[in-house]
């Protein structure tokens, strides 16, 4: 009898097993290309080391982000939400510039989902520590290199932008601030 439970349950167990690294092996696929156009004198804001378009490069754009799980892989950028800075425009959720002393972010488009985020909060771990964050703006991965989105290349798919105050609740020393691996969930 234990031998037949053991039988049968390690096909299930094998079929479970594959879906769980599927599921953890899904990607999103680029979806198109836009053509760079040089910003014009002064107007690509580079604080926060962003980068700005270059006339004639081939950017790549996404509709999607990868799929959201427990521990959803990302890379974490720095941004600016308040007027002036890098972010560009007020933010996307409630139209308004945002105190980077708080902990915000902008999400990848496949991930803010057509604002279904807007003002739910995410919880960003890394470093060995955490911080519950509010989702206030959308990381375009749809378009760029205009003055829309501050003369910036289009966002990866896999993208959490943040604020400063995100880096300083991880403990992360302010020189390696810019990028780094993180993983994040639905607070």
């Amino acid at each position: 009898m234990k031998n037949t439970i053991l039988l049968v349950s390690l096909p299930i167990l094998f079929v479970l097993a594959l879906n769980c690294l599927e599921v953890e092996a899904q990607v999103c696929r680029p979806s198109g290309k836009i053509i760079g156009k040089k910003p014009p004198h002064g107007k690509c804001n580079t604080e926060d080391d962003s980068d700005c378009c270059f006339k004639g490069k081939i950017y790549t754009t996404y509709k999607c982000s990868p799929q959201v799980s427990s521990h959803t892989k990302a890379v974490l950028t720095l941004n600016s939400f308040e007027k002036g800075g890098d972010g560009g425009g007020p933010s996307e959720c409630d139209k308004k510039y945002h105190s980077d002393d708080r902990p915000i972010v902008a999400l990848s488009t496949g991930w803010f989902n057509r604002k279904s985020r807007c003002l739910n909060n995410i919880t960003i771990s890394a470093n060995g520590s955490s911080v519950v964050a509010m989702v206030v703006d959308e990381c375009d991965s749809t378009m760029g290199c205009d003055e829309v989105h501050d003369y910036q290349p289009p966002c990866a798919d896999n993208i959490v932008d943040a604020s400063r105050a995100v880096w300083e609740a991880l403990g992360v020393p302010k020189n390696d601030w810019g990028y780094m691996d993180i993983t994040w969930a639905d607070a």
